[in-house]
């Protein structure tokens, strides 16, 4: 999800704070790609020199290496041990999966993200010490549902598996009724974080401020009180 035209995710970031991407397939490549937008300092590694190039040369990437995650001295040769977070995105090789999550663990790293391809294969990086691991491929399905189903939603960050952040239109109800009139919290048990109006975004809008068809707020709540608005 892309929270960078709202700024929250800027206002959220570590200044300085840097990332490394173990693996950089399709999936991978889509972290380094995504961080490096946001302005993050992004590691890639991979063992095919090909993929390691190709990241360099689309400039997705601040620094790549080509290396075997499955070796522990490769990865604190190049550094790997010295970040705070660490993305495991080998997800179709799940013993060089594993032990390169096991190999990060080990060295203390303090938060290692890891690709899954199966639930077994989720239930092995946990056991070894995975901090959070991520399906891509269902949670892509799981996207696609939501946008046929729901298309007044624009976009979602899901916090966990109840709860979520979400960009959505303000439904025709709320037209010309101000903020503290469409009672969001009281009727629906959810907070307004911003309200974009004519291309511009008003973090904390005030209980005056009117709404209109056109308008995008921000709102975070349990996904069973999101479903609950009149899109």
């Amino acid at each position: 999800m892309n929270f960078s035209s709202i700024g929250l995710l800027r206002n959220l970031r570590k200044p300085g704070q840097q990332f490394a991407v173990i693996g950089l397939g399709r999936f991978g490549r889509g972290v380094c790609e995504t961080l490096h937008n946001l302005n993050y300092e992004v590691l890639g590694t991979d063992n095919q020199e090909r993929l390691v190039a190709q990241v360099m040369q689309d400039q997705l990437v601040d620094h790549a290496i080509q290396l075997d995650s499955t070796d522990p001295q490769a990865l604190k040769e190049a550094g790997l041990f010295e970040f705070e977070t660490v993305i495991v995105a080998i997800g179709n090789h799940i013993e060089a999966s594993i032990i390169t999550t096991l190999n990060l663990k080990e060295a203390g790293v303090p938060v290692i993200i890891a690709k899954a391809s199966s639930e077994v294969h989720k239930k092995l990086l946990e056991r070894v010490g995975a901090d959070r691991v991520v399906f891509p491929e269902y949670e892509a399905g799981c996207v696609l549902a939501r946008s046929l189903t729901r298309p007044a939603i624009l976009d979602r960050f899901d916090l966990d598996p109840e709860k979520s952040i979400v960009e959505v239109k303000a439904p025709s109800e709320f037209d010309g009724r101000t903020v503290a009139e469409i009672e969001l919290r009281s009727r629906y048990g959810l907070n307004l974080l911003a309200l974009r109006c004519d291309e511009k975004f008003e973090i904390n809008p005030s209980p005056n401020q009117r709404l209109h068809k056109g308008d995008v707020m921000v709102v975070i709540g349990a996904n069973k009180d999101i479903d609950r608005l009149p899109l």
